[in-house]
This record gives C-alpha cells, structure tokens and sequence, in this order.
C-alpha cells in the first residue's frame, strides 16, 4: 500500500532512511508534449527540480516518452536547456500520442530500473491522469496539486504543500516509507526558468517493449481543444479580477470596463462563478486557474486561502476593498481601501487617458 501522510515531527526526532530506500536518488520530471509541442508547465517543473536537486547534491533527469526520431530529441535537448543533467528518452511509435497504457507502463518501467527519489508531472489532464495510474502501480505515495515543493533535509523527503478543506488550510505531505515520492503541480505556480542554450547532457535510450496489438484504446483523431479561443487566464500578462464585493451581477459590468481598456483577462473569486456571475473557466483560485500575471487587480475579493493560492505569485497586486482588515492587503503589492464601485470607473477613465496621450505621443 502506498503513504503518503501529513507529518509533524517531534522536536529533536530524526527519520532515517532504510537501506531499500537509500538506493533511489535524482529528481525527474517527466516532459509533456501534444501535438510536437512541449506544455510549459515542464520548464517550469524542470526549473523547481534544479533548485531541490541542488539542495540534494543529485542529477535532474528529463523523461520523455514520444515518437522515434529528431523531434523526442528535440524534447531532450529543451530539457538540458532548462536545467536537466540527462535525459531517459523511450522512442516508440506507440509513443506518438499520449494514452495511458503505454505511458503508464513506459514510465513504470523506468523508474523500477533507474529508482529516482522524486518524480515530478504537471498537474495538467495528461499529468494528472498519467501520475495516478503510475503512482498506484509502484504503490507509492502522490500528492496532487501542490502549490509549493521543499527538501526537508533529515530525510530528503520531499514535502509536498497543497491547499485542502476546500482551500481553507495548507498541508504539508510527506511520503515517508516508499519511493519515489510523486507530486503533481499546476501550471502556472512555479516561475519559468529562461533557458540556458549552452546547457547539454547526456541520454539514456531505454525500450518500451510493446507492440499495438497489445493495447486496447487507438487514436483515431486529433480534435482540438473547442475552447481555444475563450479566456487564457493561466497566460494573461494582467489580470483585472472581481468578487462578491462587486454586490451584484450588473456591477461586474466595471471590470469587464477596466479589462478592454488594460487589454486584459477578466477573472473572479468562487462565489461569482458559483453565482453565476461569469463562466467558470474564469475562475482563480485552488479549485479554479493558477496565474502567475504580470499585474492583478483584485476589486472587492476579501483574499481568503482558497483564493491566494491561485494569484500570489502575480508580479503585482492591487487589491480594491471596503474592508481595511481585508486578508487581501497583507499580501497585496498596493491596496485601495473604498468602494470598487467607485474607484473602478475612475481607474479606468483614468489608464483611457494615459493610454490615448501615449498613443498620440508615439
């Protein structure tokens, strides 16, 4: 059975490490890709990896499991440019569009013969099905969703933090008596590392040992994503957000308002969407986007953890709230203590401004 289980440690107590579990050693993360292009979620995993592997004194591998020929390779080398030491590639045509049994089996296999002590997936569709199917089969432990990774250095485990009570509370998982330790992250929440072209490594070409015949689901299609083109919130530069400070649905007409003027994305807290307010893919938070955009501004959103957890990471934040002891102001980069019904109207006449004059300056 697998453990993965919330720990406090006594003062003074150390956990070691037995013998079987000392054998596992480097971080991996495995390296997404649909359709010849990698998710950006595995630069970003790739860039947390170094800096826990540092801590560890051990190797960041990248896995990739795709097609034979130049573009896995491809994969490969963005690995190494992205803070990678070496790369386990499996190249099987079976390989070429993602599906879970072949996956599951591909990544299993290479992780019984080459024992990492973390495995590292985005928290992404393909992610999250892959690292549930692979965790339940080395039986080992998987913590989803996390918001924040760190060593803790008097066993090497990894302490996995992620919200739960609905976003109420952080935990901080660790898996102590199996290997490897797994952990999923959404996109968004780690900082992108800037690729370093110089960086190389070596690969380590492994089999898959499959033939088609032995797999149930075939791909028969590509069909793309249908909602393309609807809101990107995990990629917006800024960000013009609201909440059920907003009072009522016709006001948040203000912060669609701020956002055609900023050229932004407009999101919400859980208690709009859950409203009615806007459509769900406009949600921040634990049980909605992760953004990490250059600016934020959060009108009449109190700031509760369910929330943070989705936005912190933002370069800026401005926070519009009545309320001066608002969670939102301890963490927020500017406040506006008033009303957004207000304000709102005045910042937005106000960027009109300074955006016409810049226009007609330059």
């Amino acid at each position: 059975m697998s453990e993965a289980v919330a720990v406090r440690k006594p003062a003074g107590r150390r956990f070691e490490l037995d013998d079987r579990l000392k054998a596992y050693k480097g971080i991996w993360v495995f390296v997404e890709h649909e359709q010849g292009e990698t998710h950006p979620v595995s630069w970003e995993l790739m860039g947390e990896a170094r800096k826990l592997a540092d801590k560890l004194g051990v190797e960041v591998a990248g896995v990739v499991l795709g097609p034979p020929g130049p573009l896995s390779q491809r994969f490969c080398e963005q690995a190494f440019h992205h803070g990678a030491d070496l790369c386990y590639l499996m190249a099987d045509p079976i390989l070429a569009d993602y599906r879970n049994e072949p996956f599951t089996k591909g990544l299993t296999d290479l992780v019984n013969t080459y024992q990492p002590e973390i495995v590292l997936l985005g928290a992404t569709v393909q992610g999250r099905d892959l690292a549930g199917s692979v965790a339940t089969t080395l039986q080992t432990g998987l913590t989803a969703d996390c918001t924040e990774l760190n060593i803790d250095m008097d066993n090497r485990g990894l302490a996995a933090t992620r919200p739960t009570f609905g976003g109420s509370l952080l935990c901080t998982i660790v898996t102590k008596n199996f290997r490897p330790q797994m952990a999923t992250v959404r996109p968004r929440v780690m900082a992108l590392p800037e690729p370093d072209l110089r960086r190389s490594g070596r690969i380590v070409l492994h089999e898959l040992g499959m033939i088609e015949a032995d797999i149930i689901t075939k791909v028969l299609s590509y069909i793309p994503d249908s909602r393309q083109d609807k809101a990107q919130l995990p990629f917006a530069d800024i960000i013009v957000a609201g909440g059920r400070g907003m009072k009522k649905m016709e006001n948040f007409k203000l912060i669609w308002d701020l956002a055609r003027v900023l050229g932004a994305e407009v999101g919400a807290s859980r208690p709009v969407v859950q409203a009615g307010w806007v459509e769900t893919e406009r949600q921040v938070g634990q049980s909605g986007k992760t953004v990490r955009p250059k600016l934020y501004i959060a009108a009449g959103i109190s700031g509760a953890i369910q929330h943070r957890v989705g936005m912190e990471d933002a370069d800026v934040i401005i926070a519009i709230n009545n309320d001066p002891n608002a969670p939102i102001f301890q963490f927020a980069s500017y406040g506006i203590v008033g009303s957004a019904m207000t304000i709102l109207p005045a910042l937005t006449e106000g960027f009109r401004r300074q955006l016409a004059a810049a226009r007609k300056a330059g």
